[in-house]
């Protein structure tokens, strides 16, 4: 089973800065794309950053943290990051990280879209 485990969340001020971890674990081939999504209260979850496969590495930001936020990788650890700065209050919510997983099985390798348990951030004076 592979799963995924994220930290970093918490309180902070606005203006302040918080930085997310997503490490994946378990029986795992490789990791294709990897994402952060958000969910605030009453509001559909909605993606916040992605960065393609390891070998193009491409990232994709929602407009609404186009500049503030930055999303990285570090394909050693199987761990994704999400640099949060001059965060606001509209960017309070939970939030998951998704990865697409190449997982070996019997029959060669399978393909797994895995989430994080989610993880509370909370922007607040």
């Amino acid at each position: 089973q592979v799963q995924l485990v994220e930290s970093g969340g918490g309180l902070v001020q606005p203006g302040g800065s918080l930085r997310l971890s997503c490490a994946a674990s378990g029986s795992i081939f490789s990791i294709n794309d990897m994402g952060w999504y958000r969910q605030a209260p009453e509001k559909e979850r909605e993606l916040v950053a992605a960065i393609t496969s390891p070998s193009a590495g491409i990232t994709n930001y929602a407009d609404s943290v186009k500049g503030r936020f930055t999303i990285s990788r570090d394909n050693a650890k199987n761990t994704v990051y999400l640099q949060m700065n001059s965060l606001k209050p509209e960017d309070t919510a939970v939030y998951y990280c998704k990865m697409a997983i190449i997982v070996p099985t019997s029959r060669g390798t399978g393909y797994l879209e895995v989430w994080g348990q989610g993880t509370l951030v909370t922007v607040s004076s």
